[in-house]
């Protein structure tokens, strides 16, 4: 390790890091060339910073959390209603966050804290603003950029240059298409589509891969087409359509989280079904 200061613990700092003396650094903590890590700031063992860091605010890295160059954790919210209050940002354990990420603290008059959960991947040039909280094993492909108050499930996997409007939820295991602008909610499982998004089916793919056997897929494929008819054959209103797939559904857990989740308070509403009568309609994502 030439050029750098280590002390017993296994703590690596750059001779060209800026470390204030009150933060709290955990045994084997790298801290790469020019670093900027700020007083209130916690690194919990083992996290790395390549280069070109800056860690401010009431931050906390838990466990295992590397961030490569040119990424800033918990400055000032882009809020104008933001001044200087105490609020909090906390990055959950060996989530890999890439060059040139953006992510602000929280803001009082919102949850207080950005949070991000762990095992998840945040691509380059993503922005995660104020008060969102991202779930577990998430992934955030390049160029993402979110609003503040987002809410994100465990599993769901975001597309490149997508954009999330503020107050947005994504449930768990959503997969977001690459472009798409989600101005509304999108169910548990569900994929979305287009400029401004709408849902065309469930993400079968990323069920399969969690481990959904062919039984339960027919079932979830069934209870969704009862949700969202085909065009032309929506003759019930939707608080109805979900009466009825709770009676004949609601025992599957799954199934139970989407209806759960559709009934939820929302500041944003549903994503609409996509308009259109094709095979594609219902089959989401491959």
């Amino acid at each position: 390790m030439e050029n750098m200061t280590a002390d017993l613990t296994g703590l690596f700092i750059h001779p060209t890091a800026l470390v204030d003396p009150k933060a709290s650094l955990g045994a084997n903590v790298y801290i790469g060339p020019w670093c900027s890590i700020g007083p209130n700031v916690v690194l919990h063992s083992g996290v790395k910073l390549h280069a070109s860091v800056i860690i401010d605010g009431h931050t906390t890295l838990a466990e295992g959390v590397e961030i490569y160059p040119f990424t800033t954790v918990g400055l000032a919210p882009q809020d104008l209603k933001y001044n200087g209050e105490p609020t909090k940002c906390v990055i959950g354990a060996h989530t890999i966050i890439r060059e040139n990420v953006t992510i602000h603290r929280g803001t009082i008059q919102g949850l207080g804290i950005t949070r991000i959960g762990s095992h998840s991947l945040i691509m380059a040039n993503a922005h995660i603003a104020h008060d969102c909280t991202l779930g577990n094993d998430v992934i955030i492909v390049n160029n993402v950029v979110m609003g503040g108050h987002v809410s994100i499930g465990d599993n769901a996997r975001v597309m490149g240059s997508a954009a999330i409007h503020q107050f947005v939820r994504i449930g768990q295991g959503a997969v977001i298409g690459g472009l798409c602008g989600v101005e509304m909610d999108v169910l548990p499982y569900g994929s979305v589509l287009g400029n401004r998004a709408r849902l065309v089916g469930l993400n079968w793919v990323g069920l399969k891969r969690s481990g959904v056997n062919t039984e339960e897929m027919q079932i979830l494929r069934r209870a969704f087409r009862h949700l969202y008819p085909r065009l032309g054959n929506n003759k019930e209103v939707l608080s109805q359509r979900i009466r009825e797939v709770r009676e004949h559904y609601g025992h599957m857990s799954r199934i139970r989280e989407m209806l759960d989740f559709m009934e939820a308070p929302s500041q944003r509403g549903l994503t609409r079904a996509a308009q259109k009568d094709s095979d594609d309609y219902a089959e989401g994502l491959c």
